[in-house]
């Protein structure tokens, strides 16, 4: 029997494989979180964050000083999300009584301590259905490749993907670089507000407040609001500052 053309063998080896990648997410109901905020839902597609994709959420600056934020606004979604989420750390500071209290209860969360194995541990926990959302702490380079592989795992089950990146430095290249992620948030803390009437120049007594940038969104628009921190039920405060900048997706 003569050999088939390597190019005809390598086309029906990717119509395969695109079969086999569609088969596993086609009869799963796609949906989404929105944030809550009608400002922001209407810059996402669909009007919030999708599931069955992957996510990522930095802070602004020093981990010591910006990670909590960033945090803390993943719990929020999540704890719209009903299911178990595995949520994996590359270093045991995670305070989970600080996502209880934005509304991400510790019996809903399987912690996993994977030190330098985050991605391989994250890709595992994206090939099972019964979660309902992977988590991972991801310190350094998000490779595109990678990036790919933890987007495409996360199509195949529906479920939520979100790589919380993590950095010592306040310009670190390695958050600039391309990746397959569908959406790239930075969440930046600010002074809250002052909660005494007679103590008008004394901030930090009321909640607090975040700046979110949306830096990447496919199919829908950048953006960049100021809005108050996640409540006890996962909720951003409604009463949004007007600091909204929009350009061409």
């Amino acid at each position: 029997m003569p050999n088939r053309p390597a190019n005809a063998v390598l086309r029906t080896l990717r119509e395969r494989i695109a079969r086999i990648e569609r088969s596993g997410a086609a009869d799963r109901p796609s949906r989404t979180i929105p944030p809550g905020i009608p400002a922001i839902d209407q810059a996402l597609p669909g009007g919030g964050l999708a599931t069955g994709a992957l996510h990522e959420v930095a802070g602004a600056g020093s981990d010591t000083e910006h990670a909590a934020a960033a945090t803390l606004f993943i719990a929020g979604l999540l704890a719209r999300l009903p299911g178990t989420v595995l949520w994996v750390v590359a270093q045991t500071d995670l305070f989970a009584p600080g996502l209880a209290g934005a509304g991400l209860p510790p019996d809903r969360v399987v912690f996993a301590e994977a030190g330098k194995d985050v991605l391989p541990a994250m890709e595992e926990g994206l090939h099972h259905p019964g979660l309902a959302a992977v988590v991972g702490e991801i310190s350094g380079r998000l490779t595109l490749v990678a990036s790919r592989r933890l987007q495409l795992a996360a199509e195949q089950t529906g479920m939520l993907a979100v790589a919380l990146r993590r950095s010592r430095r306040f310009d670190d290249p390695a958050l600039r670089e391309p990746t397959a992620a569908v959406t790239r948030w930075r969440v930046t803390a600010l002074p809250s507000p002052p909660a005494l009437p007679h103590a008008p120049a004394t901030p930090g007594l009321g909640r607090a407040r975040w700046r979110l940038e949306l830096l990447r969104c496919r199919g829908g628009e950048t953006g960049s609001w100021i809005v108050e921190a996640c409540d006890e039920a996962g909720c951003l405060g409604e009463d949004v500052v007007a600091d909204v900048w929009r350009r061409s997706a």
